[in-house]
C-alpha cells in the first residue's frame, strides 16, 4: 500500500488494541496536536484526510495537551491513550515537561514532534539548532532523557521497526511512559510501497504476571512471622484494578492499609483497615502504624521520598519489606523480598497461601482506635470556621461534602495535593486522580480535561491554586470546545503558598512567594515582595475572558451555594475563592528532607539547620 509515512502511522496507530481479561478495544482514543511547518502537510495532512482512522483534537498549548492525554490515560488505567503532534522548534520542546511528567509516573504518551530536514537540503531551517561539533543534532534530542523509548525516522521504511517497538513500550505495564518518535518533516511526507500486513489490526495482550512459587512462599513466611504488619497501596493497585481484592484481603487478614499519592483511593475511607495516605504528607494513622510496622507489604509503590518521609517513616528496627510491582527494579526497593508481578493476581496467591491467617485482635483494635481519631480530626479541619478568610481544609472539606462519590478531584502542584492526601475522604478508587509523582505546576486543568475526556459520566473538580492557573489556564478554552464540563475550584492565597510555607519553615521569611508590589514601588531591594500592595490581577475575569462560567466566592458558605448552582451549568465553571495562605494543615509525624544551609548569618536559618539535623538523625538504610 503506497502511502506517505505520516499516512502510514495515523492507519497503524488506528489499528491498534489491547485486551486484558478478555477486554479488547481500541488502544488509541484520538490525537492532540498543534500544526505549523513541520507537521502541517505531514501528521496534518493525514489526520484531515481519514478523520475516521484517528480524532483530532485541537489544543492551545503543547505541553498541555500532554498532561491531558496523561490524565486520560491514567483514568483509563493506562489501557488507552492519546498522541500527540506538534511542529518543530519550541512546539515541539513545549512538550518536554509533560514527556517527563508522564515518564516519571509511567503513564504511556505518544509525542510526535516535527523535526528538521533527514535530507539536509535547505540546512538550516527556521528553528533548527546548530552545533559546531554535531551535524546531526536537533532540539528534539532533548527527549531522550525524559522518554521511555525514542526514535527518529530519517526514512519513511524505518517507521515499521520504530512503531512497533514504540507499542511494546506503551502498552507494558512496567516500562511505560513518553514514547516520542521525531518526525522530519521532508520524511513525513515521502511515500513507500508498506506491506498490506503493517495495517491489520493488531492486539497487545496485557498478561497479569504472578511470582514464582518459592518466593510466593517466602513471602507468606514473612506475614505470619509478623504482629504489625502493615500494606502501602501504590498506584499499580488501581492500574491493575486489584482495589476489590485488596479490600477483601484487608477485612479478612486484618492487616491494615496505607496509601501513596497515585494509591488513594484503593480502599475507601470509611473501609475496615484503610488508615489513609502515609508518609510526609500522611495521615497521623498511617504514620504511626508505619512507625512500628514489623512488615511492610508494598503493593504497586516506587516508594518516593513523599511515601517513605525520606527514610524516616519505618523505624522499627526490624522491619522487612515485601514489595509487590510489575516493575522487576521498583520490587526490589528497600532490600525488600520482590515479588514481581502484577498487583491483582500477586494479592490473590498470597492470600490462597495465608489459609485463614490473620493479625493478632490488640493490633486490629489499635489500628481501629488511630482510624476513629484521625476521623475525628478530619472533621475538626473541614469546619474550622476561620475568618476573615477560609482555610484551604474548609473549601476542600466542602467540595469533598458537596460532591458525589463516582466525581473526581483532580490536583498537581502546591499545598493542596499534601491537604488532599491528609483529608480527602474518598469513596470511589477512580474519585481521587493527583499528579504528584512530578508535581507540575500547570497540570491541574489540562489533566482534569483528560479524565474528563476518558469518563464524561463523572463530574470532574479541579482544584487549583492561583500559582498554577497563572501557569497553564488556557485549556478551559478547550474543555468548552469539546463540551467537557469542568468544575475549577480556585483557590486564591495571592502567590506560592506552598513554597511559602516551606521557605518560612526553613527560616527564609517565605522570600519570592508573594504575588505584590515591592515595598517602595520601585525596583529596589525588596526582592521578596512581602510588603507592597496588591497587584491589581482579577484571575476570574480573566476565567469569564477565556469562556467560563464564573463565581465568585468569599465564604464556606458561599462556596457551597456556588458548587449546588455549578451542578446546573452546562459548560466549564470557574468558582474563584480567596483562603487564608497562612492557615495550613499540620504535618502528622511526616517528614520531607529538604536541606538547609549548612552556615548563615540569619539565626531562623541557623534554628532550621538544627531542626533539619535533627530530622536527618531519624534517617535509616533498609538493607
Amino acid at each position: 500500500m503506497r502511502l506517505t509515512m505520516a499516512q502510514a502511522l495515523v492507519r497503524f496507530l488506528a489499528s491498534q488494541h489491547v485486551e486484558r481479561d478478555g477486554v479488547e478495544h481500541r488502544f488509541f482514543a484520538g490525537c492532540f496536536g498543534i500544526f505549523g511547518h513541520g507537521n502541517l502537510t505531514g501528521v496534518g495532512q493525514a489526520l484531515a484526510q481519514n478523520p475516521e482512522l484517528l480524532t483530532y483534537y485541537q489544543a492551545r498549548n503543547e505541553q498541555a495537551m500532554v498532561h491531558t492525554a496523561a490524565g486520560f490515560t491514567k483514568m483509563r488505567n493506562r489501557l488507552s491513550a492519546f498522541a500527540c503532534t506538534t511542529s518543530i522548534g519550541p512546539g515541539a520542546t513545549n512538550m518536554i515537561t509533560g514527556a517527563a511528567a508522564a515518564t516519571v509516573n509511567r503513564l504511556p504518551v505518544l509525542l510526535l514532534p516535527g523535526d528538521v530536514f533527514a535530507s539536509r537540503r535547505p540546512d538550516p531551517v527556521l528553528q533548527q539548532l546548530e552545533s559546531e561539533s554535531r551535524g546531526d543534532i536537533s532540539v528534539n534530542d532533548a527527549f531522550i532523557p525524559v522518554s521511555r523509548y525514542f526514535d527518529r525516522i530519517e526514512r519513511p521504511e524505518q517507521l515499521i521497526p520504530a512503531v512497533l517497538a514504540a507499542m511494546r513500550v506503551l502498552t507494558s505495564q512496567a516500562d511505560a511512559g513518553a514514547v516520542t518518535l521525531a518526525l522530519p518533516q521532508d520524511v513525513q511526507i515521502q511515500a513507500f510501497d508498506y506491506p498490506a500486513e503493517f495495517f491489520e489490526r493488531r492486539v497487545w495482550y496485557i498478561a497479569r504476571a504472578r511470582p514464582d512459587d518459592a518466593t510466593l512462599e517466602r513471602a507468606v513466611a514473612l506475614i505470619r512471622d509478623s504482629g504489625r504488619p502493615l500494606l502501602i497501596a501504590g498506584g499499580g493497585v488501581i492500574y491493575s484494578e486489584a482495589t476489590d481484592i485488596l479490600a477483601a484481603f484487608s477485612r479478612r487478614t486484618g492487616i491494615p492499609v496505607a496509601e501513596t499519592q497515585a494509591g488513594k483511593g484503593s480502599l475507601a475511607f470509611d473501609a475496615p483497615g484503610a488508615l489513609g495516605g502515609v508518609g510526609a504528607t500522611g495521615t497521623l494513622a498511617a504514620n504511626r502504624v508505619a512507625a512500628e510496622a514489623d512488615v511492610v507489604i508494598g503493593v504497586g509503590t516506587r516508594y518516593s521520598d513523599f511515601t517513605t518521609a525520606s527514610r524516616t517513616a519505618f523505624q522499627n528496627p526490624d522491619v522487612r519489606f515485601i514489595n509487590i510491582n510489575v516493575s522487576e527494579a521498583d520490587s526490589h526497593k528497600l532490600g525488600g523480598l520482590p515479588l514481581t508481578g502484577d498487583a491483582r493476581a500477586t494479592i490473590e496467591a498470597v492470600e490462597q497461601r495465608l489459609h485463614g491467617w490473620s493479625v493478632p485482635d490488640a493490633y486490629r483494635k489499635s489500628c481501629d482506635q488511630l482510624r476513629s481519631d484521625w476521623d475525628r480530626e478530619v472533621t475538626r479541619l473541614y469546619n474550622l470556621g476561620h475568618t476573615p478568610l477560609p482555610a484551604q481544609s474548609e473549601v476542600l472539606g466542602a467540595v469533598n461534602e458537596l460532591s458525589a462519590a463516582r466525581d473526581v478531584v483532580v490536583c498537581a502542584a502546591g499545598s493542596m495535593p499534601g491537604d488532599l492526601h491528609k483529608l480527602w475522604r474518598t469513596r470511589d478508587a477512580k474519585g481521587y486522580h493527583i499528579e504528584y509523582g512530578y508535581s507540575t505546576m500547570g497540570y491541574e486543568i489540562a489533566g482534569g480535561l483528560g479524565v474528563k475526556l476518558a469518563d464524561p459520566s463523572r463530574e470532574v473538580y479541579v482544584m487549583v491554586g492561583d500559582g498554577s492557573y497563572l501557569m497553564m489556564s488556557q485549556e478551559i478554552v478547550t474543555s468548552i470546545q469539546e463540551r467537557a464540563k469542568l468544575t475549577i475550584v480556585l483557590v486564591d492565597n495571592e502567590g506560592f503558598a506552598s513554597i511559602g510555607g516551606l521557605s518560612r519553615s526553613k527560616g527564609m521569611e517565605g522570600f519570592g512567594t508573594r504575588y505584590r508590589y515591592r515595598a517602595d514601588g520601585s525596583l529596589g531591594d525588596d526582592a521578596s515582595h512581602q510588603d507592597g500592595e496588591r497587584l491589581p490581577v482579577d484571575l476570574a475575569m480573566n476565567a469569564e475572558g477565556l469562556g467560563a462560567y464564573v463565581f465568585r466566592v468569599r465564604n464556606v458558605e458561599e462556596l457551597r451555594d456556588a458548587l449546588l448552582a455549578a451542578k446546573k451549568v452546562e459548560r466549564t465553571v470557574v468558582i474563584h475563592v480567596p483562603v487564608d495562605r497562612y492557615e495550613a494543615v499540620p504535618s502528622y509525624d511526616g517528614w520531607w528532607e529538604v536541606p538547609v544551609a549548612e552556615v548563615s548569618e540569619s539565626a531562623a536559618v541557623k534554628q532550621a539547620r538544627q531542626e533539619h539535623e535533627r530530622g536527618l538523625e531519624r534517617r535509616r538504610w533498609h538493607l
